[in-house]
């Protein structure tokens, strides 16, 4: 049985085209940009923020489902890679007020949408 390519076990997966290079996540079994076969690329996971949005209110219900102690804001935003690939990802930080464009941010995958928590020193390039 294949590992799903977004489990916290396969690390952050990605695809690269065999023809024209481009590198996309999640995995793809073709690309996206010129249809030729892609193979299964391991991601760096480091990269900057390149751009974000906090959400602050609730969404509407149904479907959501507020958690046990109430609906919290986050921050969601695009993390470009060191592959040049844009993935979307909750940002983990302490304080919203924090998040700035071009931050060192470090992606994982995970349950859902990929995570993503401020690069710690020495951890750039892994």
């Amino acid at each position: 049985m294949a590992t799903d390519p977004r489990s916290p076990a396969a690390g952050l997966q990605g695809s690269r085209c065999s023809g024209c290079a481009v590198t996309v996540y999640p995995a793809e079994d073709t690309c996206p940009r010129c249809g030729e076969p892609a193979d299964p690329a391991a991601l760096q996971g480091t990269g900057t923020l390149w751009t974000w949005t906090v959400q602050r209110y609730a969404p509407k219900s149904p479907p959501y489902q507020a958690p046990p102690g109430g609906f919290v804001p986050f921050a969601l935003g695009y993390v470009e890679l060191a592959e040049g690939v844009r993935v979307a990802a909750v940002l983990d930080l302490e304080d919203l007020d924090d998040i700035r464009i071009g931050m060192p941010l470090t992606v994982a995958a995970g349950p859902g949408v990929p995570r993503a928590r401020p690069t710690a020193r020495g951890e750039e390039g892994t």
